[in-house]
Order: C-alpha cells, then sequence, then structure tokens
C-alpha cells in the first residue's frame, strides 16, 4: 500500500508487467527460436509452473534448491516450489509415459521459470526461458546436434560467428581428473561446486578454496593430461570440438573450467557468451543428463539439451542490434460516422481477411477526434468510412506520420497498398 491507502503501481520486486509493445517484442524472440526448432522437427510441451518440490532436490543445484526457490506448502500440507527450470520437469513427463513414446524424442518448450535471486543486469526473480531437449540417443551425433542447433538459433537472429563463443566441456572429463587428483566423490562434488564459483571470485580466494579440498588441482590434471583416463576423454570432448569446426561452428572451444551448476549433468556440458564485455553472463547454457529420467524408474535413458534466458539473450540481442522490431498494434485506424459502424465494420472486416490488422472506432466523436485518437495510438494509417465511401466513393486512406493521403479504389487495393508499405 501507499502512503495515502493506495494499491502501488509497480509490479513484485524482479518480475515485469509487459504491455502490448513489451510483450510483442518478447513474442518475437520467441517466434523467431520457434521457427528454427520447428525446421528441425522439434515439437513444443508445456506443464505447470507449480512441481512437488522432491523433484528438485534428488539431483540438482544445491543453492538454487536452498536459495532461490519459491517454495510454499498448500492447504493439503504438500511442499510446493515455483518451477525453477524445467529439465526435470521434462524428465517426469517423459518417465510417466516412457512406455508410450517414439524415441527419440525433439521437444521443445517456452514459459516463466522463478529463482528467488537479487535483481540485476540479466538476471531477474521471474524469466523465460526456451528449453530443448534431444532424449532417447547416446553421445555422439545427438550432441553434435544440439550444440548445432543453439548456433542456427544465434545465426537465426542475425549473430555473427565472431560476436559470440560456444565454451564446451565434458563432466565425464573433470570427474576422471578430480579421481586423478585424488578428490573422494564427496570432495569432487564440492569441487564441482566451487569450479561453478570460479569466475566470481578473487583469484587468491580461488585458489586458496581449491587447495583446502585438494593439494592437486584437476584443472592441472587436464592441462597436463598425464593420466590416462583423463588424456583418453580430453582428447575426445577435443575431438567433439574439432567436428563442430568441421561443420561450420568456428567459434566453439573446450574451456576445461567450465562445469555449469546442475548435479544432473554426465557429460558433455556448454555454454553461449557474448564476446563483448557489456553482457558478462551465459547466453545458453546446457549438456548432456543420461540417469536423470531413471531416477523415476527404469533403465537410464541418454539425453542432452540446453535452455536460453530471454533476460541475458535479449541483452546480447540489443547490445548487437539485433532485437526484433515487432508490433501486435493495429496497422489501420476505421472511422466511422453516426450510424454508420455497421457498414464501417464491414469495410474492415474485408481488410481482415486480407492479413490487415483494423482498428474500428465505436464512439460518437468527431473524425478529426478520431484521427487524433489513431495518432496516440500509433496507428500509422487512418480511414474514414461514412454514408459516401459505403455508397461507392474510393477511400481516402491518410498516412500520419507522413502527411499522405492516398485515393484506392477498394479495400483490397488498401490492403495492398498496406502489405507494401509494411
Amino acid at each position: 500500500m501507499t502512503e495515502r491507502g493506495k494499491l502501488d503501481t509497480e509490479p513484485y520486486k524482479g518480475v515485469r508487467d509487459f504491455y502490448p509493445e513489451d510483450w510483442a517484442q518478447l513474442t518475437g524472440i520467441f517466434s523467431t527460436a520457434r521457427n528454427v526448432l520447428e525446421l528441425w522437427g522439434y515439437e513444443e510441451y508445456n506443464a505447470s509452473p507449480m512441481e512437488r518440490s522432491e523433484l528438485y532436490l534428488s539431483k540438482g543445484n544445491e543453492e538454487i534448491i536452498n536459495e532461490q526457490t519459491y517454495t510454499f506448502t498448500d492447504r493439503g500440507g504438500r511442499s510446493v516450489t515455483l518451477r525453477p527450470e524445467m529439465t526435470p520437469t521434462l524428465a517426469r513427463m517423459i518417465a510417466g509415459k516412457r512406455r508410450e513414446l517414439a524415441f527419440p524424442l525433439r521437444w521443445f518448450s517456452i514459459g516463466s521459470r522463478f529463482r528467488y535471486e537479487r535483481p540485476q543486469k540479466g538476471r531477474l526473480r521471474e524469466f523465460y526461458q526456451i528449453d530443448v531437449d534431444l532424449v532417447g540417443l547416446p553421445a555422439g551425433e545427438a550432441d553434435r546436434e544440439i550444440v548445432t542447433v543453439a548456433s542456427r538459433i544465434m545465426k537465426a537472429f542475425g549473430a555473427k560467428r565472431e560476436e559470440y563463443v560456444i565454451r564446451i566441456n565434458s563432466r565425464k572429463l573433470l570427474s576422471c581428473a578430480a579421481l586423478a587428483a585424488g578428490l573422494d566423490p564427496e570432495a569432487m562434488r564440492a569441487y564441482t561446486r566451487l569450479l561453478d564459483k570460479k569466475e566470481k571470485m578473487p583469484p587468491a580466494e580461488w585458489e586458496a578454496a581449491a587447495r583446502a579440498l585438494s593439494q592437486k588441482d584437476p584443472l592441472d590434471e587436464i592441462e597436463s593430461a598425464t593420466n590416462e583416463g583423463v588424456r583418453r576423454e580430453k582428447d575426445r570432448i577435443l575431438a567433439f570440438v574439432e567436428a563442430l569446426h568441421e561443420e561450420g561452428i568456428g567459434n566453439a572451444l573446450f574451456d576445461p573450467a567450465l562445469v555449469r551448476g546442475f548435479d544432473y549433468y554426465t557429460d558433455l556440458v556448454f555454454e553461449v557468451f557474448d564476446t563483448d564485455p557489456a553482457n558478462p553472463r551465459a547466453l545458453f547454457g546446457g549438456g548432456r543428463y543420461d540417469e536423470l529420467v531413471a531416477l523415476f524408474g527404469g533403465d537410464p535413458l541418454p539425453a542432452v539439451g540446453f535452455a536460453v534466458g530471454d533476460v541475458s539473450f535479449a541483452d546480447f540481442l540489443e547490445t548487437h542490434g539485433y532485437l526484433p522490431r515487432r508490433s501486435s498494434s493495429p496497422e489501420i485506424y476505421i472511422g466511422t460516422e453516426k450510424d454508420g459502424v455497421r457498414a464501417a465494420e464491414t469495410f474492415a472486416d474485408e481488410l481482415r481477411m486480407k492479413g490487415v490488422r483494423a482498428f474500428t472506432n465505436l464512439r460518437d466523436k468527431a473524425l478529426g477526434d478520431q484521427a487524433k485518437e489513431a495518432e496516440k495510438r500509433g496507428i500509422r494509417y487512418f480511414l474514414a468510412y461514412g454514408k459516401d465511401e459505403a455508397g461507392g466513393k474510393a477511400p481516402a486512406l491518410k498516412d500520419l506520420p507522413q502527411f499522405e493521403t492516398t485515393t484506392l479504389v477498394d479495400a483490397a487495393a488498401v490492403a495492398l497498398w498496406i502489405a507494401k508499405n509494411r
């Protein structure tokens, strides 16, 4: 409440209101990504944002689960969490109908996610995310496809290769290196969580924390690759990066420190980063999670995928001038005379049938005031449709920003004119 008892018009901290222009821009981003994914044979799915809390407790990110989830107890005494990420939901859905589904699955989902964290550039408490997953195929071609699809999404927005990098690593490689460094499973998990925070820590603090876990740093084991298991896994991931280069993804690079925070990753992990220092956060992130579905019973089911957060991705698009300029506002305002609304609506319907977004005045007000209203609404064209036009007079189309008037024969001619000048 405000000082005078009135309700506050501001949204809850860390979330956004989307006025029509804002929503049109966001859905424009979704539309471009959706077009790419559907061309690759991916099908869209969805689910409720509310999940039982235990879904996130078995395999996930400890920080997100303990500090960042919106969790509450419902009236039935059940612990419920607003979805912080989509992958566990996907695994639950697949496990629920595993015998009925035809594998491999190529699925994607677009929707809101919730994390209680400090709002800042690139991060909000509610955000939208595009999740893309390929389920039922082992490492190899499936991994190449998923990274290629991520690259194609970037290309669909016009992004140039030098404007972003795809950092690639392997959880198997990290596990082998941790084992070679003498870390037991618990210390290995602690090291993985620490490594996920490395870029946010001062070098001296990182060094001290890493040495507290082991006198040997697994990253040093990867660099030297004297251990046979480490060398084998390193050669495998380097060969994967080289295969991507051969397919034209020359901005893919090996990053041995890349880990990603979720515990369910089993092999490949990758992230897409802007090369502009103005946007230091990852745009995309994902990897392979071959054991997640098996938590619901049955044999492990291989899977790989990635997610695109709308906030950091929109920052990238805006920084590089690729943000879609899309509008859902009407293209033409049909002005009406008293008792002439029905005839004007018939004319407007002819325009709509030809793909023109038409707004018809339904109030008793002067044509001059209607034209001013059209300008206030940001509608480019104004056309007064009265008794004379209904009787056969050619309508006059006004381009309000250009102060130009064009007389056209009929609705078909008006629609064609607007289409040509979009």
